[in-house]
C-alpha cells in the first residue's frame, strides 16, 4: 500500500508540474522575434479602461480598436481608446465586427459613422468569424454579396482599402467567395499554414502592461511602414 501511495503521489506531482509547464508555455508563447519583430494588439471594451501610456511602453508598435458591430452598436470604449492611442502617437486602426443578421449597408453606415469620430492611421479591418455571431449561416454566394456591399460602401466613402480578419474556420467555408483583400489570420500558437497573410493573431490571452487581464497579440509579416502605407492606399472604387 505504501508503494501504491507513493506512486500515486508521484504521478500527481508530475501531472501538476506538467500542467504548470504547459500553462507557462501558453502564457509565454510568442513567435520568433527576429522574423516577426513588430507586435501589436487588438482591443475592445472587454479590456476595460486601458492605460495606454503603459501599453505604448511595453513593446506594442500598433493597435486596433473595436469601434462598431452590426447595424447600430458602438463599442463603449472606442472614443477613449482612439483618443489615447493618438495622443501617444501609437499607430491605430479601427475594426468592425460583421454580423450575419444585419443588412450590410446598415453595418457600413454604422462603421463609417464611428470612424469619423477619431483619427486612424492604419487600414480599417472587418472582423469575419463565427464566434460571437448570430445563428444565421449564409451560403457562400450570399456571404460574398453581403461582404462586397459592405466593402464597396466603406471603401468608396473613406477612400481607404479594407483588410479582413478571419480564423481558419471561416476561411474554410467562405474563403473562396470573399473579395481579394489583405488577410489578418487567427492561428493560435502556430504560424498560419498559408503565406499570404498581413497580420497574424497568435495569442488570445496575452499580457501587456496597462491592460488588466487577457488581450489578443499579433505580429506583422513585414514592417510597420508597409502597414502604414496600406492605411493610405486608395481602393479601386474610391471617390475622385
Amino acid at each position: 500500500m505504501k508503494q501504491v501511495w507513493k506512486f500515486t503521489i508521484g504521478a500527481t506531482i508530475v501531472a501538476i508540474l506538467a500542467g504548470g509547464g504547459l500553462h507557462l508555455y501558453f502564457r509565454e508563447y510568442e513567435p520568433d522575434r527576429v522574423r516577426y519583430p513588430v507586435r501589436g494588439i487588438d482591443v475592445s471594451h472587454h479590456q476595460g479602461v486601458i492605460d495606454w501610456t503603459a501599453v505604448a511602453a511595453d513593446d506594442v508598435a500598433f493597435a486596433y480598436v473595436k469601434v462598431s458591430e452590426g447595424g447600430d452598436h458602438r463599442d463603449r470604449e472606442f472614443r477613449r481608446n482612439l483618443a489615447e492611442a493618438n495622443r501617444l502617437g501609437l499607430p491605430v486602426g479601427a475594426y468592425h465586427f460583421f454580423t450575419f443578421c444585419r443588412p450590410p449597408a446598415d453595418q457600413a453606415r454604422n462603421f463609417i459613422g464611428a470612424m469619423s469620430e477619431g483619427a486612424t492611421q492604419l487600414p480599417p479591418m472587418i472582423d469575419l468569424e463565427f464566434h460571437g455571431n448570430c445563428d444565421r449561416r449564409p451560403t457562400p454566394a450570399e456571404m460574398r454579396d453581403e461582404v462586397e456591399v459592405f466593402v464597396s460602401l466603406v471603401e468608396s466613402e473613406i477612400n481607404r482599402s479594407i483588410i479582413f480578419y478571419t480564423p481558419d474556420s471561416f476561411l474554410e467555408v467562405y474563403g473562396e467567395s470573399l473579395p481579394t483583400r489583405p488577410l489578418w489570420l487567427r492561428s493560435i500558437m502556430q504560424e498560419p499554414d498559408r503565406s499570404d497573410w498581413l497580420v497574424w493573431q497568435y495569442h488570445p490571452a496575452g499580457r501587456v502592461a496597462g491592460i488588466s487581464g487577457d488581450v489578443d497579440l499579433n505580429v506583422l509579416s513585414g514592417d510597420l511602414d508597409a502597414l502604414l502605407a496600406l492605411g493610405t492606399a486608395r481602393p479601386e472604387n474610391a471617390k475622385p
